[in-house]
C-alpha cells in the first residue's frame, strides 16, 4: 500500500515531537524565516508595551543602531536621564499599549489630531501629561513647561519616524480607557496617578481584532508613507494584564487580550511586505519554557527569558545570512540548569503605566 500524505517530508520544525526544547528549554527556537536581515547601519525605532524597552536595551548593547531622537541635555548625568526615561524608547513617549495609541500618536505628532484632554494634576499638585503619565518624576512645574516639552516630543516622534529603517512595536493590551469626547485614547484611566476620573467623559473600551488589526494597519501604512524605506518587526507582549476593568478573572482577560493581539499581528503581517510577526510571546510562554520565565509574581518577565528572546532575534535577524533557519542541535536538559531556571527571579527593570493600577 502506497505511504503518501500531505506531511511526509515536511521540515522538523512543524512536528512539536522533533522540537529540540522538549529536553532542553533553552534550545526553542519558533523563528523559521525573516524577510529581511539587520545591520549595523540600520536606524531602529522601537515603541510599545513594557516588554518592548527590552529590545532596545539588547541591540545596543550588541552594536546595533537604535535611534534615539529625544535625548536629554548632555550635561545631564547618565543616571537622571535615566530617572525621566530618555532613551527608554526611540522617543520620550513612554508605553504605547494598544495600536489606538500608536495610531494616535502618529497623527498628533503631525497635527492631524489634538485631544480635549491637554494636561492632568496629581494629588501633589504636580503637572503630568495624560499621554506620558510617568515619564516626568515629580510632574512638570507648570502647564505651559508640559505644554513646550510635548511640543519637543512630538517634533522627537516625527524625526524618530523619518529616520529609521526598521520599526519594531509590541502590542501589549486591548483594554484602554478613552475620552468619549474626541476618542482620545490614555495609558492609564484617569485618577490611578492624576486627573479625575469622570464616567460621563471617559469610557472604557476593549479593543476586538478587526480595531486592533486596523489601528496596526493605518500606523504601519501612515510610516510608510513618510518613510518608504520602513521595515517592520511586530511582537506581542508576554507580560499578563495587571488588572482588568471587566468582570471577570483577570486571567481569562489576560488571554482574550493576548488573542486578539496575536490575531491582528498575524493578518497586518501576512498582507504587508517587509514587515515581520517576531514571536517574544511564544517563547517566554510555551510550555518548553516550563513557567522559567516568570518570576515568583507570575507575571514579570525575568532576564533569563529576555536574553532567550533576544538572542533569537538577534540568531536570525543580525546573523547576516539569508533570513533562513539555522539547525539548532539540543544540548542534554540537566536537573540543575532546570533548578536554576526556576529559581531564576532577576527580573528587569521597566518602565510600566500599568503597574500603579490597584484597589
Amino acid at each position: 500500500m502506497s505511504r503518501n500524505h500531505p506531511y511526509l517530508g515536511l521540515p522538523d520544525y512543524q512536528f512539536w515531537k522533533n522540537e529540540p526544547g522538549i529536553l532542553d528549554p533553552g534550545a526553542f527556537d519558533p523563528v523559521t524565516r525573516t524577510s529581511f536581515n539587520l545591520d549595523q547601519g540600520d536606524a531602529i525605532v522601537t515603541a510599545g508595551s513594557c516588554f518592548a524597552q527590552h529590545v532596545a536595551k539588547h541591540l545596543t548593547r550588541n552594536g546595533f543602531g537604535v535611534l534615539v531622537t529625544e535625548a536629554a541635555h548632555p550635561i545631564i548625568s547618565e543616571e537622571v536621564a535615566a530617572e525621566y526615561h530618555y532613551g527608554m524608547f526611540s522617543a520620550r513617549y513612554g508605553n504605547l499599549y494598544t495600536a489606538r495609541q500608536l495610531r494616535q500618536l502618529l497623527l498628533r505628532a503631525y497635527g492631524e489630531f489634538t485631544p480635549q484632554e491637554t494636561a492632568w494634576r496629581n494629588p501633589r499638585g504636580e503637572w503630568l501629561d495624560p499621554f506620558r503619565p510617568q515619564i516626568q518624576p515629580g510632574g512638570f512645574a507648570s502647564e505651559a513647561e508640559l505644554l513646550a516639552d510635548r511640543r519637543q516630543h512630538l517634533a522627537a516622534v516625527r524625526a524618530a519616524i523619518e529616520g529609521l529603517t526598521v520599526f519594531v512595536f509590541t502590542l501589549g493590551l486591548t483594554e484602554a480607557w478613552e475620552d468619549k469626547r474626541d476618542g482620545a485614547v490614555l495609558p492609564l484611566a484617569p485618577g490611578v496617578v492624576g486627573g479625575e476620573f469622570s464616567a460621563e467623559t471617559f469610557g472604557f473600551h476593549n479593543f476586538d481584532v478587526a480595531e486592533t488589526a486596523d489601528d496596526l494597519r493605518f500606523s504601519l501604512d501612515f510610516i510608510r508613507a513618510r518613510n518608504p524605506r520602513a521595515k517592520f518587526i511586530i511582537t506581542v507582549s508576554p507580560v499578563p494584564l495587571n488588572a482588568t476593568a471587566v468582570d471577570r478573572h483577570v486571567f481569562v482577560s489576560t488571554t482574550y487580550s493576548k488573542a486578539v493581539l496575536r490575531v491582528a499581528a498575524e493578518q497586518v503581517c501576512a498582507a504587508l511586505p517587509l514587515c515581520d510577526y517576531f514571536p517574544s510571546f511564544e517563547i517566554i510562554t510555551s510550555p518548553y519554557a516550563r513557567g522559567a520565565y516568570y518570576a515568583a509574581d507570575c507575571r514579570a518577565v525575568t532576564e533569563t527569558g529576555v536574553r532567550h528572546v533576544m538572542g533569537v532575534f538577534l540568531r536570525h535577524y543580525a546573523g547576516g545570512g539569508s533570513g533562513e533557519r539555522r539547525q539548532i542541535r539540543p544540548s542534554k536538559a540537566r536537573a540543575e540548569t532546570q533548578a536554576h531556571l526556576a529559581s531564576v527571579e532577576d527580573v528587569v527593570e521597566v518602565l510600566c503605566d500599568e503597574e500603579r493600577i490597584t484597589n
